[in-house]
């Protein structure tokens, strides 16, 4: 028996780093998922998963999400990955990119439960999971202005849809990571001037010593995914190695 047996699964940003890790942990679990990415090349690297079904969505996209939604009958989960890291401080952030991150952070959150809340509602129980972050509410990070901006909106979000649907069976949490190794990170990093010194920045603010890994990530995700978590709702879950304190 797996902790996810049965469940239907639908999440973003599936294609690699966290989104990829939860989904290889929700099908070992035993759950049917269904893991969508605009980018469909590396998306199809899951196909050969038990359990994952792949889909090329762009949830930024009304249209695109909606029809997504229509494809099931019912949803135990849905897992909102999709995101955007901006480098720079408020001066460095034209409105082009405050609107860019604010729109897939945020917006693409907004579409996807407005999207599948009403199954869950529809049979008094369903979970979402949001990805947030420690550079947020929760901490001042340099040069994330308005990636962290967008992340404390995901946490305010959370915890308005926990609260407003609570007493219908629906939970609401966010997880909070600090640095994951991903490939994300790692194409941030190049794109610096000097990478060299930019990865030495990122592995100098790690108080243990290395950066979180996506599976380590994924383990969070099973958990609350998972009945095991049932009477948690409304809550940001730090995964952070320290880095806030």
């Amino acid at each position: 028996m797996g902790r996810l047996d049965g469940k239907v699964i639908v999440l973003s940003a599936g294609a690699q780093g966290i989104g990829r890790a939860a989904a290889i942990a929700f099908a070992k679990e035993g759950a049917q998922v269904t893991a969508t990415d605009i980018n469909g090349e590396k998306l199809k690297e899951l196909d050969g998963h038990p359990g994952i079904k792949t889909k090329v969505v762009d949830v930024t996209k009304k249209d695109q999400v909606e029809a997504l939604a229509k494809e099931f009958d019912h949803i135990d989960v849905l897992f909102n990955v999709a995101g955007f890291v901006h480098h720079g401080s408020i001066l460095d952030c034209e409105e082009a990119d405050w609107d860019f991150t604010m729109n897939v952070n945020v917006r693409s959150m907004y579409l996807m439960t407005r999207a599948f809340l009403p199954k869950m509602l529809a049979k008094k129980s369903g979970n979402i999971i949001n990805m947030a972050s420690v550079a947020s509410s929760i901490k001042g990070v340099v040069n994330r202005c308005v990636y962290s901006t967008s992340k404390a909106a995901v946490i305010g979000l959370t915890k308005s849809i926990a609260a407003d649907f609570l007493e219908q069976g629906i939970r609401c949490n966010c997880i909070c990571p600090g640095t994951v190794d991903t490939p994300s990170l790692r194409g941030r990093i190049q794109a610096q001037p000097d990478p060299e010194q930019a990865l030495k920045d990122f592995m100098a603010r790690q108080k243990t010593g290395r950066m979180c890994t996506a599976e380590e990530v994924a383990h969070l995700c099973v958990y609350l995914a998972s009945d095991e978590s049932a009477y948690v709702t409304g809550t940001e879950h730090i995964i952070d190695g320290g880095w806030r304190l």
